[in-house]
């Protein structure tokens, strides 16, 4: 009997891609999620529902290109190119959720309309150029879109987001999603204003300093945690 290595990290990514289209920014057999190893990365497979997708039906793959197991998905490029160059990352999902695909069907630059655009580490979120699903075009297209950012849209196609962890990459693409839905209808007021940059910056940094309510406030507010029963 041939054993599975990684099942852990298998059954995790199997339950991600799940949450993927029960959380609705995935629909289908659409979408693809990897996972880096110690040599290689993890890979969803082409053209298999996730409803029935077991752990062992993840792709290993070698960044060469070569792989073990079912055929990777047809998107297998960006994955290994985008794990290959961000070593400060470890997971990428791409998505077709509803409100980033609109925008990404106008080729629309997320801006600072709103403080949270900065959860993607910039001032805006990126549309990458067009190019044909599956190519090393959209591989190379994905990368300039991605420079400094943790999330960006393809163009005419939808969403790339990254993370440290599979929950992280799954947390900020619903998170992308919510900020083109609210930009999508704020559209319909017309441009809406934008932050400025320095505002911006100080967004970003008070972001890294408090990683999402796990630090305390910069002001000292909660420098002091209370203890329990008090």
């Amino acid at each position: 009997m041939t054993t599975i290595n990684n099942m852990a990290e298998r059954t995790e990514m199997v339950s991600i891609c799940r949450r993927m289209n029960s959380s609705g920014i995935n629909q289908g057999t659409a979408g693809n999620l990897s996972l880096r190893l110690d040599k290689g990365f993890l890979i969803t497979p082409s053209s298999l529902a996730y409803d029935i997708m077991q752990p062992e039906d993840l792709v290993e793959m070698d960044f060469d290109g070569t792989y073990i197991g079912r055929r990777p998905s047809s998107e297998w490029r960006f994955h290994r190119d985008i794990l290959k160059h961000r070593t400060d990352i470890d997971v990428v999902l791409h998505c077709h959720s509803m409100y980033a695909t609109t925008l990404a069907c106008h080729h629309k630059t997320i801006p600072s309309f709103h403080y949270m655009t900065g959860i993607a580490g910039g001032t805006t979120i990126r549309c990458a150029s067009y190019a044909t699903f599956g190519t090393q075009a959209l591989s190379d297209a994905a990368l300039v879109a991605l420079e400094n950012r943790m999330a960006c849209l393809l163009g005419q196609h939808g969403q790339i987001s990254l993370g440290k962890t599979l929950e992280g990459a799954l947390w900020l693409a619903i998170e992308v999603e919510t900020l083109s839905r609210m930009y999508v209808q704020a559209l319909t007021l017309g441009e809406p204003p934008v932050l400025p940059d320095d505002e911006m910056d100080r967004v970003i940094a008070q972001m890294k300093r408090m990683s999402y309510g796990h630090a305390p406030d910069p002001e000292g507010i909660n420098d002091v945690a209370r203890p329990r029963g008090t």
